[in-house]
């Protein structure tokens, strides 16, 4: 049986680098199928929600979602705010979909050395995943609120042990079946109780798993150390906010926040996990339409939906691979010191393919 994957391309760059995800997943496995819909400020235009109902349901009657960007200038100061893309279709998704677990792989490729804004440290280059958590803390908590005279406002941030010991477990996981089996928890535990909260449900969770080397470093500190030396950073494992931000500096450091994938997951079933794939870049609309955008991030968002929702590990190394071949070779685009246009990087990956 086919298995059906929901395409949002979304706003800005993001149709251009979801048509190479899609070459590359139609050359390797041509038996998927794959249904187009609205989402973001393209839906907002067309149909006056970034969210369509269809777009809901279709994402929920598939087997995984690729996702390009949301969001962008014409649409951030729309009102009421839940009619920005950002607020009004991805929140919304990850919270309907259940995706709870967000997963983001930083690595530097040797033939990018040069393109990272920091020198190798005493551990060596990055290669880490960020393990956040998704429809929790300060981005989702209640009350948020502005008063009357707009003089102060309120975010709240709150965590369930539930909450916390779901997505550890799926850290412990990754650590100790398919990284290098050290986790860092990172928090703000000297001031933070969600943090102690934290501290707590992930200590409890170690021991289930005993291979796993477990550190706690607090967020101010490892935004440092990822500066001085990221090599030391196997599984980050973290809070909502804190993972949006760790996540983008990791990205720099690797040349490019083109180059980072994500997949944001929910609970494994007999080993495979429902989720939505997308590149953790934005939709970048200075550059949309001119055919320079890195497509990297978002084939191997595709590669990483193959591995963890279709059961595929084969074809995902595969595309990894031909990535990693077509930028020794040198087809790299603007953002990474090269020439090469969008499809012209989608090229040398599909001949790379093998």
């Amino acid at each position: 049986m086919s298995s059906k994957i929901a395409v949002l391309p979304g706003d800005g760059i993001g149709p251009e680098v979801i048509a190479q995800a899609l070459r590359v997943l139609e050359a390797v496995c041509p038996s998927v199928v794959f249904e187009h819909a609205l989402v973001g400020g393209a839906a907002y235009d067309a149909v006056g929600t970034p969210l369509p109902d269809e777009t809901l349901a279709l994402c929920k009657a598939s087997d995984a979602v690729l996702l390009g960007a949301v969001g962008g200038p014409k649409w951030d100061k729309l009102e009421p705010v839940s009619m920005r893309p950002e607020v009004g279709a991805l929140l919304p998704l990850r919270k309907e979909l259940n995706l709870f677990a967000n997963l983001r792989p930083a690595r530097l490729f040797a033939s990018l050395a040069d393109r990272s804004p920091v020198k190798p440290g005493p551990s060596g280059p990055i290669d880490l995943i960020v393990v956040r958590e998704l429809t929790g803390g300060i981005y989702f908590g209640q009350p948020r609120t502005r008063t009357p005279d707009g003089e102060t406002a309120v975010d709240t941030c709150v965590y369930s042990r539930t909450e916390i010991k779901r997505i550890a477990e799926v850290g412990f996981e990754i650590a100790s079946h398919t990284r290098r089996r050290k986790l860092t928890c990172v928090d703000k535990a000297n001031v933070l109780e969600t943090s102690r909260l934290w501290r707590e449900v992930v200590s409890d969770a170690a021991a289930r798993f005993p291979s796993v080397a477990l550190e706690f470093m607090l967020v101010d500190n490892c935004a440092m150390q990822l500066v001085r030396d990221p090599g030391q950073f196997d599984v980050i494992l973290t809070e909502n906010m804190f993972g949006d931000i760790l996540s983008d500096e990791a990205a720099q450091i690797s040349g490019s926040l083109g180059m980072l994938p994500s997949a944001s997951l929910t609970t494994p079933n007999q080993g495979r996990s429902f989720g939505m794939y997308e590149p953790s870049h934005g939709s970048a609309p200075d550059i949309a339409g001119k055919g320079v955008a890195n497509p990297i991030a978002a084939v191997m968002s595709a590669a990483m939906m193959l591995r963890y929702s279709l059961g595929m590990p084969t074809e995902a190394e595969r595309i990894e691979r031909a990535v990693e071949l077509s930028l020794r070779e040198g087809a790299a685009t603007p953002d990474l010191g090269g020439t090469a246009s969008t499809s012209q990087a989608g090229d040398a990956i599909l001949k790379n393919l093998g």
